[in-house]
């Protein structure tokens, strides 16, 4: 017979929750990314990546329930990176990962030391080294995978910004093969999971997490991950939520956007091979029509 719930520890009234209050909104979206996007395969051995903010910390509880229904063996390494962290917001990232039974593992880096004395971008250079430090100790681990907490707003919210700000059509995959590390992927398995659910989440357990504890916090407008200001992002939030006011299904066009492209109705394109302009082939489908409207007669 099992516990009852007054007599559960935080760890397992959040891993009760998970199977039942937030099944549908948290469990579901993740395991139908993962079976969507092919994330995890038989014998992977995937780095989860904790920064100890809400989104990376609910991603190590969701790995382990999909670990427990054991369709097919794969390992975790619950892998947290101090890049030069206070005291205090390292303690904060222990004391959770112990408090919801999370065994992880720490490395240090020397990143915030490194990018302190960077003036231009340095949190786009801080990022690009986070990431960097993260597939090199998974690989040194012997994981073939890294997995990272963005969610579905943070997709749909990119590619307005690469639109607005970046001139392009572009998202954040659901994953991707590390250019620089050989035989790595990076891995998204929060990609169809709504922020508002994980702050429903994080509040319903009255939990605490690491915010931003970057030691430029108060001196220096942050940047994201694609180098972009996050007060863009902050602006794009406010966008979306205006737009959501008239039409309700606006988050999820976003979203299908890009599952949708006709390449046929683009001005230019560009893949492995080069730009592609549409007048590159303007003739010869109006030459290949008549051809076939010929051949038809």
């Amino acid at each position: 017979m099992g516990k009852k719930v007054e007599d559960m520890t935080k760890a397992e009234l959040v891993e009760f929750g998970i199977q039942k209050k937030f099944h549908k909104s948290l469990f579901t979206p993740f395991a139908k990314a993962v079976t969507q996007y092919q994330l995890i395969e038989e014998n992977d051995k995937i780095a989860v990546c904790i920064s100890g903010g809400k989104d990376s910390m609910l991603m190590a509880k969701l790995f382990q329930e999909i670990k427990r229904h054991n369709k097919f063996p794969f390992e975790l390494v619950f892998l947290v990176m101090d890049p030069g962290y206070q005291p205090e917001n390292r303690r904060m990232i222990e004391n959770n990962a112990k408090l919801l039974d999370i065994p992880i593992t720490i490395f240090e880096s020397s990143i915030f030391d490194s990018v302190y004395d960077v003036e231009k971008s340095p949190c786009y250079l801080c990022a690009r080294m986070r990431r960097g430090y993260l597939y090199s100790k998974a690989q040194e681990l012997g994981c073939n995978k890294i997995a990272l907490g963005h969610h579905y707003d943070d997709v749909i919210e990119t590619i307005l910004m690469a639109m607005l700000y970046g001139g392009q059509i572009q998202t954040m995959m659901p994953k991707l093969h590390s250019s620089n590390f050989k035989g790595m992927e990076l891995i998204r398995p929060m990609y169809l999971i709504r922020e508002d659910d994980i702050k429903h989440w994080r509040d319903y357990y009255g939990l605490q997490f690491l915010q931003c504890a970057c030691r430029f916090t108060g001196t220096q407008a942050f940047l994201n991950d694609d180098g972009s200001s996050a007060s863009k992002r902050v602006e794009i939030k406010h966008l979306i939520s205006e737009l959501k006011k008239t039409n309700p299904f606006v988050e999820s066009n976003i979203f299908r956007s890009v599952e949708n492209i006709s390449l046929n109705t683009v001005i230019a394109y560009k893949d492995k091979n080069g730009r592609h302009h549409f007048l590159d082939h303007y003739q010869s489908m109006e030459e290949e029509k008549e051809s076939a409207s010929e051949e038809s007669e």
